[in-house]
């Protein structure tokens, strides 16, 4: 057995797109439509991956996916995790949980799920704004 992705339900999908593929650096890797059962899928993951961990679903019709938190999160490595951070807040994403540790940070994608940010490697030195900043709603 082998893991193969993670799916997402999506309300907005050009927002997802822009969160997942120009805020977080991932890539399209394939797109798939289909007319008669009215949605899109888009495979995402990183540059040079094999398989696309992460799979978008878009359904054509509007629906109401509610608070549901049986998901959990996707969680993503990253080379310099105040650099990204910085970056999201910019974008007017919110922290929900800053890294303050210089290891660990959660965000919400535009539909809620929960996105964990682990620093590559060893913790960076903790710093500011990032080490006093609050938690702030729920990831």
């Amino acid at each position: 057995m082998r893991y193969l992705h993670s799916m997402v339900r999506v309300k907005d999908l050009e927002a997802s797109l822009f969160f997942y593929c120009e805020l977080l650096g991932l890539k399209e890797f394939r797109r798939s439509e289909s007319e008669k059962g009215r949605f899109t899928l888009i495979f995402l993951g990183p540059e040079g991956s094999d398989d696309p961990p992460i799979e978008l679903t878009y359904n054509w019709d509007a629906e109401d996916y509610g608070n549901a938190r049986n998901f959990g999160h996707l969680a993503f490595g990253v080379e310099n995790i105040y650099e990204i951070c910085e970056k999201l807040q910019k974008a007017g994403v919110t922290i929900n949980r800053p890294p303050r540790d210089g290891r660990m940070a959660f965000v919400l994608s535009p539909d809620n799920i929960s996105i964990e940010l682990l620093q590559n490697g060893k913790s960076l030195e903790p710093m500011e704004p990032w080490q006093s900043m609050p938690n702030v709603g729920s990831w």
